[in-house]
């Protein structure tokens, strides 16, 4: 199948988080939103945030305080790069050109998927998000 099963756009249904003890977080919130967008080329970008953001006091974004920067950060993510797909594996690998998040430019982010429909769920090998090992699971329904 490779790539084909996986071009165009997809809006994010469901976010959590689940540590090797069971616990389930949901770092965004239960109410998510958010786009993940693959093209032929092999080229892809993603932005997934709470639903429920709270808005800085200033409309001037470089004078948010420090808490609400931070709200901020911790409440979305969004990187682009391109991708490859392994069916055997049934994984699809990020490339990270560039990210929310400084740390993972220049890495790999391999995601288990299950295409079933209009559905993707995404998983992510253990993770150590909080101080726990977690594994994400991402659920995207097809907009085209």
């Amino acid at each position: 199948m490779g790539k084909e099963q996986f071009i165009g756009s997809w809006k994010l249904i469901s976010s959590e988080y689940r540590s090797d003890d069971g616990e389930v977080i949901y770092p965004m919130g239960r109410q998510v939103q958010g786009r993940l967008n693959y093209d032929d080329k092999g080229y892809m970008i993603v932005q997934h945030m709470s639903a429920n953001r709270p808005r800085f006091a200033s409309e001037d974004y470089m004078r948010a305080t420090p808490t609400e920067a931070q709200a901020a950060f911790h409440s979305s993510r969004a990187y682009y790069g391109t991708y490859d797909v392994d069916d055997k594996k049934g994984t699809i690998t990020h490339h990270v050109e560039g990210a929310s998040i400084p740390n993972w430019k220049g890495q790999d982010n391999v995601r288990f998927f299950q295409l079933a429909g209009k559905r993707l769920t995404l998983t992510t090998p253990p993770q150590l998000i909080d101080g726990k090992h977690r594994v994400a699971r991402l659920v995207w329904e097809r907009l085209d």
